[in-house]
């Protein structure tokens, strides 16, 4: 990736004092990655700024899909395939990896960034599917405890935990009490998580003061602040909004008539910020058609995503500061959850591209990973004319 050697100090535990304190030298690349993984710790002006999106087929098939933002660097973004029986760990906020452990009893495939250990959003073989999201300044979770090191669950890997044991949200909900979701960092933002079966049913989990808030989720919508329950009140102050066109008014004597298409949806918010992501998210998919091919669902959710695609440029008051590349909003993914289909495109390729869950035998498949894209820069197909 190119970063520079210098030298930086991460703060890490230390257990006599039980505190954290400045101990590990990182280079500047391990740094970022650290940053990174730890959902903004450094740069929570310009971190994960991920949205989701639920879809359904005329079948109610739901298809989940949402963006990853991150404006600071380009990520090291990979699938992960992970076999049945995989052993697996956590994090520590010490660096090493002495948590939790816990064995995949379903495979499951998944994108993660720069950690194959850290997925941002994946796929079972149960079709069940679970997503992370930042969650910057209203979560809180259990402080770390060198004593029950054998619960701590880093935040970043909750998800692998989630595809690897479990193929229902109730599953799920009777195993939270038994773990504590802990940060490895102190300065790191907490995040909050999408889980959705093939039937459709959808819950938001944020931990709140310590404890885990399970919300159901009928809309689908997620993006990061405030809580989700602070979301869906907001949706009531945008309730004059509907979609088509108000094509004519008067008032008095004067007439009035709309100047294009899908004027109803006139004072829609269109900046960046979580709530306002929220709200178009929210009224883009609820008029969405609903389509009786899973495919035709998977590539309309990329194109409702499109609208939430944010400029690198944007993110940064100093033009001077703006890293080289193509976009702030790094990889799109979608999955089909009922025929365990994975889709994904990226900043350098915007070609949708799939993985069958289907075609995999978990039995025998080997835990593996790869990048995303080999070739950083867009494909471009020139036309001949004759």
């Amino acid at each position: 990736m190119g970063f520079a050697t210098r030298q930086y100090r991460l703060l890490t535990w230390d257990d006599k004092q039980q505190n954290y304190k400045p101990k590990t030298k990182l280079t500047m690349k391990r740094l970022i990655i650290l940053a990174c993984l730890l959902a903004g710790s450094f740069f929570s002006s310009r971190a994960f700024a991920c949205t989701g999106i639920t879809l359904h087929t005329v079948d109610n098939n739901p298809v989940t899909a949402r963006t990853i933002e991150w404006a600071s660097t380009p990520l090291t973004s990979m699938y992960v395939v992970v076999p049945r029986g995989q052993e697996q760990q956590s994090f520590l906020p010490d660096g090493t990896r002495n948590g939790k452990k816990f064995s995949a009893k379903y495979g499951y495939v998944g994108i993660a960034v720069e950690e194959s250990a850290f997925i941002m959003e994946g796929v079972n073989e149960t079709g069940l599917g679970a997503g992370l999201f930042y969650f910057p300044q209203y979560g809180e979770y259990q402080p770390y405890d060198t004593t029950k090191q054998d619960q701590s669950l880093s935040d970043m890997q909750v998800v692998a935990w989630i595809l690897s044991s479990f193929a229902s949200i109730n599953e799920l909900q009777a195993a939270l009490p038994q773990i504590r979701v802990i940060s490895t960092d102190p300065r790191a933002s907490t995040v909050h998580w999408r889980i959705t079966e093939p039937s459709g049913r959808q819950v938001v989990l944020e931990f709140i003061n310590q404890r885990a808030h399970l919300y159901e989720n009928p809309l689908g919508v997620l993006t990061n602040s405030p809580e989700f329950t602070w979301h869906l009140t907001n949706l009531n102050n945008y309730v004059n909004l509907s979609a088509g066109s108000i094509n004519h008014r008067q008032v008095g004597r004067l007439n009035l008539n709309a100047f294009g298409g899908g004027s109803g949806l006139h004072g829609l918010p269109g900046d960046m910020t979580p709530p306002s992501r929220f709200i178009r998210a929210a009224f883009f998919q609820s008029t969405a058609p609903r389509l009786g091919d899973e495919d035709a669902t998977v590539v309309q959710a990329f194109h409702l995503l499109n609208n939430f695609d944010i400029p690198v440029g944007i993110q940064f008051t100093d033009p001077r500061e703006v890293p080289n590349m193509p976009s702030a909003t790094q990889v799109t993914i979608a999955s089909d959850l009922r025929n365990q289909r994975l889709y994904y495109r990226t900043m350098y390729d915007s070609s949708i591209r799939c993985i069958d869950l289907r075609s995999i035998d978990f039995k025998r498949v080997k835990f593996q990973f790869a990048a995303l894209d080999t070739d950083k820069r867009q494909p471009i197909e020139e036309i001949k004319i004759r």
